[in-house]
């Protein structure tokens, strides 16, 4: 191989290497988030990243609920 062929793959592989370290980083998780509301379930949707993170951290406040209490919310399967 020539050596302009080595340094033309070199380039190409951490090119290659950057674009997918910057997908792999760049990623946002999502996960269905739910409230505990008087015991029963209330589906609240998918949230991604600092979304459901701030969801979790406020909690919900049932609109049909006059009372303005803040329910616990859980996203994502490991909770």
């Amino acid at each position: 191989m020539s050596p302009i062929k080595i340094k033309k793959m070199k380039k190409v592989a951490i090119l290659f290497s950057a674009v997918v370290f910057i997908g792999f980083t760049s990623c946002n998780k999502c996960h269905e988030c739910h409230a505990d509301v008087n015991g029963a379930e209330v589906e609240l949707g998918e949230y991604c990243g600092d979304e459901a993170e701030d969801l979790e951290n406020s909690g919900y406040i049932d609109p049909a609920d006059s009372t303005g209490t803040v329910h616990v919310v859980h996203c994502g399967e490991d909770h």
